[in-house]
């Protein structure tokens, strides 16, 4: 078992920037990869970023140039850097452990809300 624990959603105006940081404990050491999922009001999960062990990194097309997904190793946390927030960034986003950069979620944090207002 593993437990993603998020931080750090909020309200921020368009343009703005937020930082979510995700800790994961349990048996840490079946984890490959890590990553972000989002979830707008009546729409599909989706995969944000992911970011493996090895150091790869994947993006939805969506936030390529203004989304950062980095991790610590030694903290076993992935952290979300989003700068140029858009309202239509505004969803649920949650952190969770990945089969591959790609997605495959094995493990869900709880959720954090981002609100974006225009």
């Amino acid at each position: 078992q593993v437990q993603p624990v998020e931080s750090g959603g909020g309200l921020v105006q368009a343009g703005g920037s937020l930082r979510l940081s995700c800790a994961a404990s349990g048996s840490i050491f079946s984890i490959n990869a890590m990553g972000w999922y989002r979830q707008a009001p009546g729409k599909q999960r989706e995969l944000v970023a992911g970011i493996d062990n090895g150091g790869a990194i994947n993006y939805a097309e969506s936030v390529k140039g203004r989304f950062t997904i980095s991790r610590d190793a030694a903290k076993n946390a992935v952290y979300l850097q989003m700068n140029s927030l858009k309202p239509e960034d505004t969803a649920v986003y949650y952190c969770a452990t990945l089969r591959s950069v790609w997605g495959g979620p094995n493990y869900w944090g709880q959720g954090t809300q981002v609100t974006v207002s225009s």
